[in-house]
C-alpha cells in the first residue's frame, strides 16, 4: 500500500483527460475510469500471506474525493487491525427491533401453517410492540419487554404469553445475527418468571367466548357495520364455523335451493366434507353479496381476488371494544346456548360443530349426517340472535320434534 496520500485533487478525478484505468490516491485508494468514462472509487490491499484483493467504495462524484478518502483511512485501519473490511461492509447495519421484527416475519415466511398464523404473529408484534419498535434490537431490556407485556398479562393472558414467545423469538433472531449478545430479556424460566404472575388458565379450549346471553345485541351491532368483517363475522356465528372455513369460502360451495353450504375437505380440521344447513338470515347474507359479486370469494378482500383478510374479524371485534372475546369462542357460545336452552340432541349440537361423537363403529353406522335436524337448530340460533329485547323469549317448539 503506497505511503504518499493525496496524489488526486477534485480537478484531476472530474478531467476529461483522465485515461481510462485506476489512478492512485495513494494508501490503497483509486479511482477507477472505464472505457466508457464512468468512475468510481476503489480500495485495493493486499492481505498478509494473502492475495490482492479489492472492494468498491461508491461511485464519482455521488461519493466525493473526500468521502472516499474517509472511507480508505477506515479500511486502511481494519487491515492494519486485522479484520476484514469486506467483511465488515457486509455484515448489515443494527435494526430497529421493529425492523428486526419484520426481518424474522419474512425468514419465516415459508414455515407458516397457513395465513391466519402468519397474520396472527405480525399483528401482535406491530400492535402490542409499538413502545420499543423504533428501539434498536441491542438495547431492548427487561423493561421494554415488561412495558408491552404488563398491561396485557392478566386481562389477555394467552394473547400475552403468545407474544412474549414471538419476542423471545424475535430477539434469538437477532442474536444470531450478531445484533445483540447476552441473556434474552423476553426468556420465561429463571427470568419473567419471577416478575410475572403464573398465567392464567383459560377455559373453553383456550378461547374466551361470549357469554350467549350477550350474542343478540352483538349481532345486532354487527347487522347495521358496513364493513365486509361484519358480514363474514355475522356468518361465522350463525354457521358455527371456523374462521377459516369462513375466509376461504367460495360461492361454487352455496348451493341456494337446498340452502347448503358444502365447506370442501381442504378447509376442515378433521379434513372431511361439512355440510352446513344455512337458516335464513345466513342465506340472506351471502344472496345480499352474491348480488354484487366482484370476487370468487364470498368475503372479498381490498386485493383484487383476495380473500378477506385473516385478521380482519379480530380487528372488527377490537373495534368494537369486545377483544376480551375471539371469534373463535362463537362456537362455545352456541355450543352452550343449545345445551341450556334447547332440547336439541347433543349428537345434533356437535354434528353442527363438525365434532365427531361416539366411537369408530358407532359413526360407522351413522352414516348420515342429521341435515334435517341440523337446520332447524340452525334456525333456532338464527332466530335466538335475532331476539335482541330483553326479556324476549324464541319459542323452540322445533326443537322438541327433533
Amino acid at each position: 500500500m503506497s505511503r504518499t496520500l493525496q496524489k488526486l485533487t477534485d480537478v484531476k478525478a472530474k478531467s476529461d483527460k483522465l485515461k481510462p484505468g485506476r489512478h492512485s490516491d495513494g494508501g490503497g485508494l483509486y479511482l477507477n475510469v472505464s472505457a466508457a468514462g464512468s468512475r468510481s472509487w476503489l480500495f485495493m490491499w493486499t492481505p498478509a500471506g494473502g492475495k490482492r484483493r479489492e472492494m468498491g467504495l461508491g461511485a464519482y462524484p455521488a461519493v466525493t474525493l473526500a468521502k472516499a478518502r474517509g472511507k480508505a483511512t477506515e479500511c486502511r485501519v481494519a487491515v492494519e487491525e486485522g479484520r476484514d473490511p469486506i467483511a465488515e461492509k457486509a455484515k448489515e447495519e443494527e435494526p430497529t427491533f421493529g425492523e428486526c421484527a419484520d426481518k424474522f416475519l419474512a425468514s419465516m415466511e415459508g414455515s407458516w401453517r397457513n395465513e391466519k398464523h402468519r397474520a396472527q404473529w405480525k399483528m401482535t408484534l406491530l400492535e402490542y410492540c409499538k413502545p420499543m419498535r423504533s428501539k434498536k434490537v441491542s438495547s431492548i431490556s427487561t423493561g421494554d419487554v415488561l412495558e408491552v407485556l404488563t398491561p396485557i398479562w392478566n386481562e389477555k393472558p394467552e394473547t400475552a404469553s403468545r407474544l412474549r414467545g414471538r419476542i423471545e423469538r424475535v430477539l434469538d433472531f437477532a442474536k444470531t445475527k450478531d445484533w445483540r449478545s447476552g441473556e434474552n430479556p423476553a426468556l420465561w424460566r429463571g427470568h419473567l418468571k419471577n416478575v410475572l404472575p403464573a398465567r392464567k388458565k383459560l377455559s373453553r379450549g383456550h378461547h374466551p367466548a361470549m357469554p350467549y346471553q350477550e350474542a343478540p345485541p352483538f349481532v345486532a351491532r354487527l347487522r347495521i357495520a358496513e364493513a365486509m368483517a361484519a358480514r363474514a363475522l355475522e356468518f361465522l356465528i350463525l354457521t358455527t364455523a371456523r374462521s377459516g372455513e369462513v375466509y376461504g369460502a367460495k360461492w361454487p360451495e352455496l348451493d341456494f335451493n337446498a340452502g347448503i353450504w358444502i365447506v370442501p375437505p381442504a378447509r376442515m380440521k378433521a379434513g372431511k366434507e361439512h355440510r352446513v344447513p344455512l337458516s335464513k338470515r345466513a342465506l340472506e347474507i351471502v344472496k345480499s353479496l352474491h348480488e354484487v359479486k366482484i370476487s370468487d370469494y364470498v368475503f372479498p378482500g381490498q386485493g383484487k381476488g383476495k380473500p378477506l383478510s385473516t385478521s380482519a374479524m379480530e380487528m372488527l371485534l377490537r373495534r368494537m371494544k369486545v377483544d376480551e372475546f375471539t371469534v373463535h369462542g362463537f362456537r362455545s357460545s352456541f355450543r352452550d346456548w343449545a345445551g341450556d336452552k334447547t332440547t336439541f340432541a347433543r349428537e345434533v349440537a356437535e354434528a353442527a360443530l363438525a365434532h365427531e361423537v361416539g366411537s369408530a363403529v358407532e359413526r360407522a353406522y351413522r352414516r348420515a349426517d342429521a341435515i334435517e335436524k341440523r337446520r332447524k337448530l340452525m334456525q333456532a340460533w338464527a332466530d335466538y340472535l335475532a331476539a335482541t329485547k330483553s326479556g324476549n323469549v324464541v319459542k323452540l317448539d322445533e326443537a322438541r320434534k327433533a
